[in-house]
């Protein structure tokens, strides 16, 4: 199984939201085959707690807009680490500490990558 055409309007959606609340390092991952609940992982990276959190808000509001629900939030008081479960999304939003520290990229490294290119052209 591959990542449905929607989840990847999705990836695009949100890693374009992230971008523009000041999200770097987007990495976005076909997870859909080790994993029987989700398609795809978005990690990105805030330069503070703040920006942490206007990422995560920045994304939810996005997504919302296109009548995707949020399934379950985790980390937002923190601000280090927030986890945003769309169902077939799942976007990440990491201090840098912590992105280093958690290692998704490594840990999923067998995941292919989804290209993001079209989604952050200016």
């Amino acid at each position: 199984m591959t990542v449905s055409e929607d989840s990847q309007l999705q990836v695009r959606r949100a890693a374009a939201a992230a971008v523009d609340a000041g999200a770097e390092e987007l990495v976005a991952l076909d997870v859909s085959q080790p994993l029987p609940f989700a398609d795809a992982f978005l990690i990105v990276s805030g330069r503070s707690e703040r920006n942490v959190g206007a990422i995560a808000d920045a994304v939810e509001e996005v997504l919302a807009e296109g009548g995707t629900r949020v399934a379950r939030r985790e980390g937002r008081a923190e601000g280090r680490w927030v986890l945003i479960d769309f169902g077939d999304l799942v976007v990440h939003v990491f201090h840098p500490e912590e992105r280093n520290y958690y290692a998704l990229e490594r840990l999923w490294s067998d995941c292919p990558v989804i290209p993001l290119q079209e989604a952050l052209a200016p």
